[in-house]
């Protein structure tokens, strides 16, 4: 069983720190983003997200990061996690970032 409970990091240097999960799957954390556009430093920020438990333990997962305290902008993430040939869990996720922009016009660039 894959437990993404405790610290993960990203080739990119970013940190997650998911606090526990939850019989039901779901858990919360952290996110420490080493990696921004926005014009503020980035703060560790709030994490919450739902395990779908597989009985093989390489499960899928998706969580929402709110980047409230240094940007207008949310993130999700989804993907699963694998059992590594050393041993390891490995997370590979995908993601969505949509930033807030002044109008309806500007739509098509609020997403990356």
């Amino acid at each position: 069983q894959c437990d993404l409970s405790g610290w993960w990091k990203n080739d990119l240097g970013s940190k997650m720190r998911v606090f526990k999960v939850e019989n039901d799957g779901t858990f919360s954390g952290e996110y420490h983003t080493a990696v921004s556009s926005a014009k503020n430093p980035p703060q560790p920020s709030p994490l919450v997200g739902s395990q779908h438990l597989d009985e093989d333990g390489q499960c899928t997962f998706g969580f929402t990061v709110n980047w409230k305290k240094f940007s207008d902008s949310t993130a999700v993430f989804v993907g699963q996690c694998f059992n590594g040939e050393d041993g390891k869990e490995v997370l590979h996720t995908s993601w969505l970032l949509r930033e807030k922009v002044d109008s309806e016009t500007n739509d098509w660039k609020a997403t990356r």
